[in-house]
């Protein structure tokens, strides 16, 4: 293998690059844009949420009451209704997606010490939502109870929490980390997609096969600029997820743009096995790179939903996606401040990964040529 040769591949590429407008918007402005799209549309922090009161009552503990659930930041009072009518109108026409039925006996029942029962209407179409609002419900009547009775109950078992990682339970800071994975699995997939596929589209394939560059030296031309492409990507996002949106990083810096390298190599190297099965067609590659690449770092990586919850066939094939681990790698230098000795599992399997799909490609390519 030449260094000469392979320059002048990665040179070329270069080139073909900066004459592309849309490459060029795809590498440097999706990545941001995905990141402050998601990085503020995704959350799991429920607050202010809509809710209507029906106060039978009318007295000062049915007043207490809704003030105690306005005050908690859970709840936002958004109405006070005067009929059940009113009360479906708001669930239906989802304004509000809880309703606070007060009894007319409510404060009768907390004076002379009887159970005062209070009708909640929840909006369970969003069964996430659901059921936080009913946990932060019994809660705050919990709370009241124990204000307006004035009896301190001594609990049997005294428990004593301390969060680690994310003392403040902060959704953003667990989900900026793995959403840096996400996105990059999605960009250098769909950016390298196109290479091979563009050669054979506009008939240049042809010029290079005739040329001394060896299979393995045009490939290794052609993924040198998106590996670079890549690797400013996520030091920008990285940048963006620290200074923008606060996350704080545990661990180094360093060692996560090290094991970034690693899986950027094998997401390129899938690219461009994308790209040498596409038939010579750019359309079809980039819609395979995203199907192939978003999907999968999306749902089956521990992003969003947790693998252990999975059916156990999908459990196995998480195996085979590359961002499982790095999802892994990313949350744990960011939140935990992990080193390298404690991730060496996930960085030999994605070194393991990216060596395999190299020498595919490299096959690949030249069982094409032939």
């Amino acid at each position: 293998m030449k260094f000469v040769r392979v320059r002048a591949v990665a040179k070329k590429e270069i080139i073909q690059i900066w004459r592309d407008p849309l490459s060029l918007t795809i590498a440097f402005l999706m990545p941001l844009i995905q990141l402050f799209i998601f990085g503020y549309a995704i959350t799991f922090d429920i607050n202010n949420i809509n809710a209507v009161v029906y106060d039978r009552d009318r007295s000062y503990e049915s007043r207490e009451l809704v003030s105690e659930m306005s005050s908690s930041g859970y709840f936002s009072i958004i109405g006070h209704i005067d009929s059940y009518k009113e009360v479906d109108s708001y669930i239906d026409l989802n304004k509000a997606k809880v309703a606070v039925i007060i009894p007319e006996d409510f404060s009768k029942a907390i004076k002379t010490g009887r159970p005062a029962q209070v009708g909640v209407i929840i909006d369970g179409s969003d069964s996430n939502t659901a059921t936080i609002a009913d946990g932060y419900l019994n809660g705050i009547a919990l709370q009241f109870s124990r204000r307006m009775s004035g009896v301190k109950i001594e609990p049997v078992i005294d428990i004593r929490s301390r969060v680690w990682y994310n003392p403040e339970l902060k959704s953003r800071n667990f989900i900026v980390p793995g959403l840096i994975v996400v996105i990059m699995a999605v960009i250098v997939a769909l950016l390298t997609s196109l290479t091979v596929a563009r050669e054979w589209e506009r008939g240049t394939m042809e010029q290079l096969i005739s040329t001394p560059v060896k299979p393995a030296e045009l490939i290794i031309g052609k993924l040198i600029p998106y590996f670079a492409i890549g690797l400013i990507d996520i030091i920008v996002a990285l940048l963006a997820g620290v200074f923008w949106f606060g996350v704080p990083i545990y661990g180094s810096p360093l060692l996560l743009l090290a094991l970034a390298c690693i899986f950027m190599f094998g997401g390129v190297c899938t690219g461009i096995i994308i790209s040498i099965n596409a038939k010579g067609s750019q359309s079809v590659a980039s819609q395979i790179a995203l199907l192939s690449s978003f999907l999968p770092a999306l749902l089956l990586s521990g992003f969003v939903f947790a693998i252990s919850n999975m059916p156990v066939p999908l459990q196995i094939i998480t195996y085979l996606i590359p961002a499982r681990y790095f999802v892994t790698i990313s949350k744990s230098i960011f939140m935990k401040g992990s080193g390298l000795e404690t991730l060496m599992v996930e960085t030999l399997l994605l070194t393991i990964y990216s060596a395999v799909v190299f020498a595919v490609a490299v096959k690949k390519f030249s069982k094409r040529i032939d």
